[in-house]
Order: structure tokens, then C-alpha cells, then sequence
């Protein structure tokens, strides 16, 4: 019972970044129809502006983190201007091969500025580990487990509450309607584009926290992983994101927890193909009918 307490804890801290990174997926799916794969290497941006920012400006942990969410979103939203508005009424193939495109171009970028070896993240905040019920809990975990969910809970309250998030629900519905009663297409995605990043650009700094380790690689394999979040929790849906990226947090820690360690990325991809078989559209996701 120990066991699976610990490994609660552990896979609720992972799956809370994944989270993060899934709904940044989600959000760009459910306007644009895009997949994003250069996400996660934003999420590396995210890290690698955190160990800068703390190492050679000082920063605290707190302004590290919300100065790299400021930063993402301003690469969010060049990226989207100079590499995705341009191919916005083109075939979604292309705007797919671009996004690897991008993804490729900011991950051999960093590694030629900054080199390929791994660094560590410098410890911003001291480690103290709590001792409850013969589990062990580290302030660290607390804290990525609490950002996150703050950052999730703030993020549906934008889009539910504000001016721009229910332009953001209009343009996700119907692009062309929108435009119609006043919504600016440009800038309702341009504002996507940066709460997305923003939270891609947080995922990292947590991330380089919890295992004290960033490459300019770092991003290739944990945003694929919060893309199968997000399919997994329905694409498109912000809670289905959210739900997927905890998911994925458990299943894998789960399974490192019994020996398995090498096949957890494979399980991962495993348990997509039967959510997909048995549900489509994932679990909050909504049957679409296309006319061919």
C-alpha cells in the first residue's frame, strides 16, 4: 500500500508537466487544426531560459518561472507569424512538415549555441522531504503539483471567463462566423499561440527542477508523450488535456515501479492504440462527421 502511495505521488508530479505540456497540443489543435510538434521544444526553451536566468541574472525561482513563461510566449507567437500564418490556407500536410520542420530547427539551433551535452538545472529552492504514513514527499513535488494545477485552473478561467477566451471558442467552433461578428482571426490565434507556449515554457523550468537535468534533445520525447495525452484525453478538449497528461504521468511511473523502466515509453504508446480502438476521440473528445 506504501508502494502504491509513493508512486501515486510520483506520477501525479510527472503527470501535472505533461498536463502543462498537453493542453498547449490542444488548444492550437482545437483552433488551427495543427499539431504542433515544435512544442516541445519550446518546453526545452522554457528550461534552458530557466538555468539562465537563475545562474547568470539571479533570479528566484518564482520570477525564473515567470520569465520564462513571458519569453515562450513571445517564441510562441513568432513562430506562429513567420512559419504557420503563412501556410494557414494551405494542406494540412504542409503545415505538418513544417512544424517538424521548426522542431528540428530549434533543437540543432540550441545544440550549436549552447552545446549538446547535459546540464544541470541549477537547485533554486532547498530540498526538504516530508515523512507521512511511511511515504516520503519532497517540497519539490508539492510544488510542481501545485503550480501546475494553479496554472491549469487560471488557464480555464481564461478561456471561460475573459473577453479573448471566448473569442478563442468562437474561432474553435467556427473561424469564418467568427470574423464575421468582429473576432480578429489573427490575433485570437496569435493569443493561443502564447498561452500555449507560456505553459510549454513553464512545464520546463518545473521539469529542470524535478530531475535536475536539460539538453537541447529534452524536449523531442515529453512532447510527443503530452501529444498522446492529449489525443488520449480527447484533442481539443482542455480538461481531456489535463486528464491525459496525469494519465501519462501514472502509467509511467506505474510501470517503473514494477521493473519496466525500459518499456515505458512503449507502453505509453501501447495504451494510445486501445484508448483509439475503444474510443476515437478519446475520452472527452467529440465524434465529428466529414462529408467526403
Amino acid at each position: 500500500m506504501q508502494t502504491f502511495g509513493q508512486q501515486l505521488i510520483n506520477g501525479l508530479s510527472l503527470g501535472s508537466i505533461y498536463a502543462l505540456l498537453a493542453l498547449g497540443y490542444t488548444m492550437v489543435y482545437g483552433i488551427i487544426k495543427l499539431i504542433n510538434f515544435a512544442h516541445g521544444d519550446i518546453y526545452m526553451l522554457g528550461a534552458f531560459w530557466g538555468y539562465y536566468s537563475i545562474n547568470y541574472f539571479h533570479f528566484n525561482f518564482w520570477l525564473a518561472l515567470f520569465s520564462a513563461m513571458v519569453v515562450c510566449a513571445i517564441i510562441g507567437v513568432v513562430i506562429e507569424y513567420f512559419a504557420y500564418r503563412p501556410l494557414r490556407h494551405s494542406a494540412r500536410i504542409t503545415a505538418l512538415i513544417t512544424a517538424i520542420g521548426v522542431s528540428f530547427l530549434l533543437e540543432n539551433g540550441m545544440s550549436y549555441l549552447v552545446g549538446a551535452n547535459a546540464r544541470s538545472f541549477p537547485q533554486a529552492i532547498r530540498v526538504v522531504t516530508y515523512h507521512w504514513l511511511g511515504l516520503r514527499v519532497s517540497n519539490i513535488q508539492l510544488l510542481i503539483l501545485g503550480t501546475a494545477c494553479a496554472l491549469m485552473i487560471l488557464l480555464e478561467l481564461i478561456i471561460k471567463r475573459t473577453k479573448m477566451g471566448k473569442a478563442m471558442r468562437a474561432v474553435s467552433v467556427d473561424p469564418e462566423a467568427a470574423q464575421l461578428v468582429g473576432i480578429n482571426l489573427n490575433q485570437t490565434i496569435s493569443f493561443t499561440f502564447a498561452l500555449g507556449s507560456a505553459m510549454a515554457g513553464a512545464a520546463g523550468v518545473l521539469i529542470g527542477l524535478y530531475y535536475n537535468s536539460i539538453d537541447p534533445l529534452m524536449g523531442m520525447t515529453p512532447g510527443i508523450k503530452a501529444f498522446v495525452a492529449a489525443v488520449i484525453g480527447g484533442i481539443g478538449s482542455v480538461p481531456g488535456a489535463s486528464l491525459g497528461g496525469f494519465i501519462i504521468g501514472l502509467l509511467e511511473t506505474a510501470v517503473q515501479a514494477v521493473g519496466l523502466s525500459a518499456y515505458k515509453d512503449a507502453v505509453v504508446y501501447f495504451v494510445l492504440i486501445v484508448i483509439l480502438l475503444v474510443l476515437p476521440a478519446g475520452i472527452f473528445g467529440k465524434r465529428t462527421r466529414e462529408k467526403v
